[in-house]
């Protein structure tokens, strides 16, 4: 998995009668990390900036997300 990813199993009590929930996924974006902006910070060319969402390659998330086997919601 990613760096970016992070997984997390929520509380199941032994008297849940229920049974416990698979672990859940998240993505933890890089501008979390990055307090401030240093200057002199690679960048992409201004085609690829606009294609990938971001100017800087350190920011970058290729964010996917999962298939969930349904169609197009929009």
């Amino acid at each position: 998995m990613d760096r970016q990813w992070r997984t997390y199993r929520a509380y199941h009590s032994p008297l849940d009668p229920c049974p416990q929930r698979d672990p859940k996924a998240y993505i933890v974006p890089p501008n979390q990390y990055i307090t401030v902006q240093p200057t002199g910070l690679r960048q992409f060319p201004p085609r690829e900036a606009l294609k990938r969402g971001t100017l800087w390659p350190d920011l970058y998330s290729p964010y996917r997300p999962p298939h969930t086997g349904g169609g197009h919601h929009g």
